[in-house]
């Protein structure tokens, strides 16, 4: 199948910390800077698994700088450059605590309390009577805490407000924002044949204003169905056809692993490796409507070090 970038720390030029993500590692340069490099690592029930995806990273990035550029004019984001295409360098911000989840139909962790009888999530009522993979009537706000280890939990606005992690009128504008993007998010993908089902957006700030940070709108924080026989699937209480990293969670918990303790990690096979990296390249081009270009992996850190110092040579 290919090489996979799953382990590597860099030595960037004025570099102050590092921070190693389930996915991602971001470096700090010199206070000013955050390059961030996206991995081919994959998670699924924030357990890394064992193998990494070839050209998984490359896809993420690349989606999420198209994203962050088609949103640039409902709030600033943190994107200044993609000097490689596992790579986007930004700017430095303070990441708010908690990461706004918003969601417009029952699917995934939604769907899985609603079929425990829950009919309120993070201070949010579900209406009765849904069925799995329904539209909620009006997309749904459930933000998580943004754990450094472990699960991220679901948390109410009013304990976030409560808590201090938001102040309230800063949080409105989170609110605001979480809804606009989705919006936009929402026309893209229909323009493509896809419906965005719920994603996850991070927020940071720096000189007293609001970026959105990370990534947006990729496989891994954003769910799509096709749109084409949603409602006829629907009707039939079949699965929708997705695009989304929800397909690995399924084949996790059909081989007994839902990152609980105890389990422990299926054995990923060369095809089923291959069969989610073909996913992820699908996902881009279906979305982008673009024909993915497979950048070389045979020396990846090598790639991402000559083109990472470069760009910050021109910085510095």
């Amino acid at each position: 199948m290919g090489n996979a970038l799953t382990k590597r720390e860099f030595s960037f030029p004025k570099q102050k910390s590092l921070y190693k993500g389930r996915v991602r590692d971001v470096y700090n340069i010199n206070d000013d800077f955050l390059v961030m490099v996206v991995s081919d690592r994959i998670s699924a029930f924030d357990v890394v698994l064992p193998k990494g995806i070839p050209y998984k990273g490359h896809v993420l990035n690349q989606i999420a700088a198209k994203f962050l550029d088609a949103t640039a004019d409902i709030v600033p984001n943190w994107k200044i450059a993609v000097p490689d295409p596992n790579v986007t360098v930004g700017h430095m911000c303070e990441q708010y605590k908690v990461e706004m989840v918003i969601r417009g139909y029952l699917t995934g962790h939604a769907a899985r309390e609603y079929k425990l009888g829950k009919r309120m999530l993070c201070g949010v009522p579900m209406p009765e009577g849904m069925v799995e993979n329904q539209k909620f009537p009006e997309p749904i706000l459930t933000p998580t805490t943004k754990a450094a280890v472990g699960h991220d939990e679901d948390i109410s606005r009013e304990e976030i407000i409560a808590q201090g992690l938001v102040d309230k009128a800063e949080y409105e504008m989170l609110e605001d924002y979480t809804r606009k993007l989705f919006q936009r998010g929402t026309e893209m993908a229909a323009e493509m044949g896809l419906i965005l089902v719920d994603t996850k957006y991070e927020f940071g700030k720096k000189d007293g204003k609001i970026y959105l940070i990370d990534e947006i709108h990729t496989p891994d924080s954003s769910r799509y169905f096709y749109a084409e026989g949603y409602e006829k699937r629907l009707a039939a209480g079949e699965q929708q056809k997705q695009l989304s990293k929800e397909f690995v969670r399924q084949w996790l918990i059909e081989n007994g692993f839902q990152g609980k303790d105890g389990q422990t990690v299926p054995e990923m096979s060369e095809d089923f490796v291959a069969s989610v990296s073909d996913r992820y390249i699908e996902l881009y081009e279906k979305i982008t409507g673009d024909k993915f270009k497979k950048s070389d992996i045979s020396e990846i850190p090598a790639r991402i070090e000559k083109s990472v110092n470069e760009f910050l040579k021109n910085k510095l």
